[in-house]
């Protein structure tokens, strides 16, 4: 059975940022790629509305969050590439909440 997580963030706001951002996500490095299918992220979507992110996932009965940063800490690529998206992104100011759906 899958499930599926909603989170967000911002993008700093300046355009020229923003275009960059996008331009990364245009074509992402295949390490990444196979760091999420082996997380057990099965579909990913990201929207942006003005420098609000939001990233759709659904994972199979595999995944867990602990398992996706343990996989994360252990691959010099994704690190690579956290660090360079985080010069793009600022975190939300909210605390994250969990709600079932109807």
């Amino acid at each position: 059975m899958s499930q599926r997580y909603c989170l967000t963030l911002d993008l700093k706001d300046d355009a020229a940022l923003i275009a960059e951002y996008e331009k990364y996500h245009q074509a992402i490095w295949p390490e990444i790629h196979d760091s999420i299918i082996a997380k057990g992220i099965t579909k990913m979507e990201i929207y942006r509305f003005d420098t609000r992110m939001f990233m759709i996932m659904e994972v199979d009965d595999t995944f867990s969050f602990e398992k996706s940063a343990a996989l994360d800490a252990a691959n010099p690529k994704v690190k690579e590439w956290e660090d360079l998206m985080w010069g793009f992104q600022s975190p939300v100011k909210m605390r994250p909440q969990v709600q079932n759906g109807f």
